[in-house]
């Protein structure tokens, strides 16, 4: 065995960690000599009591530091939909009308069962208009268009058995326009107003043989209404172009008036005995590029 004298003692008396608590030398010596099971259970006590003075003075430091600052939640993009557009697209439509042939002289029905006539074709769209958003996610405006193309069909007249192309070459409209955002950049609307076609002229040939009757129409205008609606969005949600670029695409019916299409004689103009009355709807489906002029984005955030 080791000499008990050959190590000194760690914590020579009135300088250990015991006396720094205030236990004099006596009483560490008293307490080396308990059993080492009572030993333990004061060791714990110590050790337990230590811990609920660390955890009291966590929180204590904890509550003494700064508040976090909330984190920067940005601002949901806003819109303005308020202000001046111009499109031009093309589209498809159909034309029927309600026809029959009537005297020149008294107008009474020389076919009295009405007859119905049609065509069909393509056309290319030009307008510009200018729109209003109101009421959190409403929007109202006011637009002019114009159609140029052909939607090509026929008219007969049943008394002579002739028959002759007919076209509606022009269409133009001035109308108003309400609906509702059903999302930020979308656009959903009816729209209608007043509405102008333009028809060809036409000779009419036997619808036998084909062979020309000596009679033809003139062009004519007619007047009438349209309604319609359609569906505008903003063309950054498919990643094309820039950010004043949208794209619509709108369905429209325009009813026109009852017009008397005359019959003129070949060379001398000179009314024929019969003439046609003529009553048009037009359907029209277009998709158009949209370009509005105060277009800037969304509203962003400041901070």
């Amino acid at each position: 065995m080791v000499p008990a004298n050959v190590f000194r003692p760690v914590c020579p008396p009135g300088n250990s960690f015991f006396e720094g608590f205030g236990y004099n030398y006596r009483q560490i010596r008293r307490y080396r000599a308990l059993p080492r099971s009572f030993k333990e259970v004061e060791m714990k006590k110590l050790i337990l009591a230590l811990a609920a003075i660390a955890a009291f003075s966590g929180s204590a430091l904890a509550a003494d530091l700064p508040a976090k600052a909330p984190m920067y939640q940005p601002l949901a993009p806003a819109y303005n939909w308020t202000g001046f557009y111009f499109f031009g697209g093309a589209g498809g439509g159909v034309w029927d009308a309600n026809t029959q042939a009537v005297s020149t002289v008294t107008g009474i029905c020389q076919t009295c069962v009405i007859q119905k006539q049609g065509g069909d074709g393509w056309f290319g769209t030009v307008g510009a208009g200018y729109d209003w958003q109101f009421g959190g996610d409403w929007v109202a405006g006011i637009f002019a268009d114009g159609q140029f193309g052909s939607l090509k069909g026929t008219i007969q007249d049943q008394v002579n058995q002739t028959t002759g192309f007919i076209k509606n070459e022009d269409n133009w409209a001035v109308g108003v326009r309400l609906g509702y955002l059903v999302a930020p950049t979308v656009y959903s609307y009816v729209n209608g107003g007043y509405s102008g076609a333009n028809w060809n002229g036409t000779g009419l040939v036997s619808s036998f043989t084909g062979a020309a009757s000596g009679v033809h129409t003139n062009s004519f205008t007619q007047n009438g209404w349209f309604i319609g609606g359609g569906v505008e969005n903003k063309l950054a949600l498919f990643g094309f172009l820039g950010p004043n670029w949208f794209m619509k695409t709108e369905y429209r019916a325009a009813y026109y008036n009852s017009r008397t299409i005359n019959e003129l004689v070949d060379g001398t103009g000179v009314l024929a005995p019969n003439s046609i009355t003529f009553k048009p709807l037009v359907q029209t489906i277009s998709t158009s590029l949209v370009y509005r002029f105060n277009w800037g984005g969304p509203v962003v955030a400041r901070y």
